[in-house]
């Protein structure tokens, strides 16, 4: 089901003001050298939940601030429904992921230039198939 522009638009908002939030949160919080960026919000139909995915670098940090910012929700939603309150009548419930399709993208692109380039060599796709 394709999002409707209500959704959409609540998710744009959503998504440019918690990225100044958790940003200003991380830096405030003594994280120096994280970069979190909030790389897509999906609202619910009733607009109830809100979605957001998380991208954070370096990668290796990323597990310990998503515990941070799950355990930190209701501060966050605080901030936010304080920032959005002339735009949004209910703050939704958000809950956070991690968006992992960077590193993902980047395994891809590592196993093309590796030695084991399926497309050189079709014999290793044999030993990758699943039996």
């Amino acid at each position: 089901m394709e999002e409707t522009q209500r959704q959409k638009k609540i998710g744009s908002v959503l998504q440019h003001d918690l990225a100044h939030v958790l940003q200003g949160a991380a830096t405030s919080g003594g994280l120096r050298g994280v970069l979190i960026s909030v790389t897509k919000v999906k609202v619910t139909v009733d607009l109830s939940d809100a979605k957001v995915y998380l991208s954070v670098f370096p990668n290796n940090k990323a597990k310990e601030l998503l515990e941070g910012i799950q355990s930190n929700t209701a501060l966050i939603r605080h901030n936010l429904a304080q920032r959005t309150k002339n735009q949004l009548r209910r703050m939704p419930n958000l809950l956070f992921f991690i968006d992992d399709s960077l590193e993902y993208i980047d395994k891809i692109n590592q196993s093309l230039k590796g030695e084991q380039n399926p497309i050189k060599d079709p014999t290793i796709l044999d030993k990758r198939k699943k039996t």
